[in-house]
């Protein structure tokens, strides 16, 4: 699978960039892992949140967003991580981490990153060098636990 990557602040999304994000986190996290949460947080379009994502064609297949340290107490804050149904199982997950920790090298050096994983992807994220800070959570129905990359 060949993808295009682009990061940008929220600044310089397009509406239909924006709708795609939503509508893919909306039919993941809301529909089928069956949460029913504000996933529009409003944190989305503040401060200098950059949005991660991996198009296939006109496709959102993969997508993150990246909370700057200003407005998070200090560390950049990976969230709303998250692989189309369709593009699971390619390495794609894999290829969105490498893209964000470059991301983050590049706009915040030297930042510590912080993450809210399932608790099940612990040593998924353990692979890129987050370690567990804090205890195991239940967040919507589903452990977390909260990863921190020094």
């Amino acid at each position: 699978m060949t993808v295009d990557w682009i990061c940008k602040h929220h600044s310089d999304l397009g509406k239909e960039q924006l709708y795609a994000i939503l509508q893919l986190r909306s039919d993941v996290f809301v529909v089928e892992q069956k949460c029913v949460y504000q996933d529009i947080d409003g944190q989305d379009l503040e401060g200098d949140t950059c949005h991660l994502m991996a198009w296939d064609g006109n496709q959102l297949v993969a997508y993150l967003r990246l909370l700057d340290p200003q407005s998070q107490g200090g560390d950049v804050v990976i969230g709303r991580v998250i692989i189309a149904p369709q593009s699971r199982g390619t390495g794609l997950g894999h290829e969105l981490m490498d893209h964000a920790l470059k991301q983050i090298e590049k706009y915040w050096p030297g930042v510590p990153v912080y993450l809210s994983a399932q608790a099940h992807l612990q040593k998924y994220y353990g692979r890129y060098g987050f370690e567990v800070a804090g205890e195991e959570y239940v967040e919507d129905g589903i452990p977390h636990i909260g990863m921190r990359r020094p």
